[in-house]
């Protein structure tokens, strides 16, 4: 039987890309799936029925999964940085005093 090879770069200057997913998008399908399993060996160590712990574990890891590629695709190799970079800016400045504006500088 042969083993499978799998590409992970695509080439100089480009991101990243496994399967689809691309770059820190890797991180997080990853951290999802140890974080299914995590719960998984909980819920069976607490004593809850393997059939129902394995339906709720394959239920949560298929929603994770389907999540981290919506948002790889969604907001590409940079975007989610972009979106929480746009999140954090405030909508409006407000001053109370006009001192501030007549003290600044003409740039050349």
């Amino acid at each position: 039987m042969a083993n499978p090879t799998y590409t992970i770069n695509k080439g100089i200057n480009k991101p990243v890309e496994f399967k689809g997913l691309k770059a820190q998008y890797i991180w997080h399908l990853g951290g999802s799936v140890v974080g299914v399993l995590v719960l998984f060996a909980v819920m069976y160590i607490v004593g809850i029925s393997s059939y129902i712990c394995l339906p709720v574990s394959l239920g949560l890891g298929g929603v994770l999964i389907s999540r981290v590629y919506r948002m790889s695709r969604k907001y590409g190799q940079h975007g989610l940085m972009k979106l929480s970079a746009r999140k954090s800016v405030p909508k409006s400045l407000s001053s109370k005093s006009r001192k501030v504006f007549t003290q600044l500088k003409k740039m050349p």
